[in-house]
């Protein structure tokens, strides 16, 4: 069995990694996750200035998963150009992901010019999905201003991009934005980013559970399962085929993993079980993983990447025996 994936020329010996905000903030954490079992890394979304982000408490527990509002904490976007320009010389055959988040629509462009000026040659990830910016907006609800920033980032920047997502709801959304995405050199999407603007009530003191914007936050882990999924299939319909994606949100174990590959996934992030575990997260989710494709006879990833069925056969009601058509 061989679980190696591929995301543009460059190829992994396995699809699983952290998502960008968990255990990537420092070198030290970042030395981690490459040591772990994981398949590849991405670094904390870098801004153009440090940013200590939102006040505390920022992150609670849930029953099904986590909330936050951290506020993109991080230590500068030079920080981790640095990093990566000597993680990359000193291990040329791992390739990696750098996370960049802008502030104002300028500072895409601006980071831009940055890293296609430094010697980095991985995968660069342009964040216009985060949620959790007090008076910041998530930049790809908006198909228009998305169109503007993907113009003048890519007047600068030849370098492998990758495009990271919100949670879309409508299929007139998924239509609009790959009619966009389409339209430029893009790598690879990364689908989904939290719920936006959830809250969840402290039942001990009816207050909530997080203080930033009014309780206001991201809603991961197995909440967001089914729009993760849903995001996936919808943009692998839509997007050119040489477009990868990277499927994030509601991985608990390896049957996750398999589901989000199946709708069409090459790489499949891990955030809140990451959060809530550890390292010991990765080789768990590999073995269950290997497990899910065994009980359905594949040997490899492309066996069943993208291969999820529908239903297209009359469904009959158990009780009364007649065709059900809804």
């Amino acid at each position: 069995m061989t679980l190696t994936t591929h995301i543009g020329s460059f190829e992994f010996a396995n699809p699983i990694m952290n998502a960008s905000g968990v255990h990537c903030l420092s070198a030290q954490d970042l030395d981690e996750l490459a040591a772990s079992a994981a398949g590849s890394f991405i670094t904390k979304s870098g801004t153009l200035e440090a940013r200590v982000g939102n006040p505390a408490p920022r992150y609670a527990t849930l029953p099904y998963g986590s909330i936050n509002s951290m506020g993109l904490p991080n230590k500068g976007l030079d920080y981790y150009i640095q990093y990566a320009e000597k993680f990359q010389a000193a291990h040329p055959d791992q390739p990696f992901f750098l996370s960049v988040a802008g502030m104002a629509p300028s500072d895409y462009v601006t980071m831009a010019k940055q890293i296609q000026a430094s010697s980095f040659t991985g995968l660069t990830e342009f964040n216009l999905s985060c949620p959790n910016v007090p008076g910041k907006p998530q930049v790809a609800y908006d198909v228009e201003a998305t169109e503007q920033i993907l113009t003048e980032l890519f007047k600068v920047f030849n370098k492998p991009a990758g495009i990271k997502l919100p949670p879309y709801f409508d299929l007139a959304q998924f239509d609009a934005m790959a009619a966009v995405l389409n339209r430029f050199p893009i790598t690879y999407i990364n689908s989904i980013n939290s719920l936006g603007n959830g809250l969840m009530i402290d039942p001990a003191t009816d207050t909530t559970l997080v203080r930033p914007k009014g309780g206001f936050g991201g809603i991961g882990g197995a909440y967001a399962k089914p729009i993760a999924l849903a995001n996936v299939r919808a943009f692998r319909e839509r997007l050119r085929p040489e477009i990868s994606i990277v499927g994030t949100g509601g991985v608990r174990n390896g049957r996750d993993v398999y589901e989000l590959i199946l709708c069409g996934a090459s790489m499949v992030q891990v955030a809140t079980t990451l959060q809530e575990e550890g390292l010991g997260v990765f080789p768990r989710l590999l073995a269950e993983l290997q497990v899910a494709m065994a009980e359905n006879g594949h040997t490899s990833l492309t066996d069943f990447q993208g291969q999820l069925h529908t239903i297209t056969t009359p469904v009959t009601d158990a009780v009364s025996g007649a065709s059900v058509k809804d």
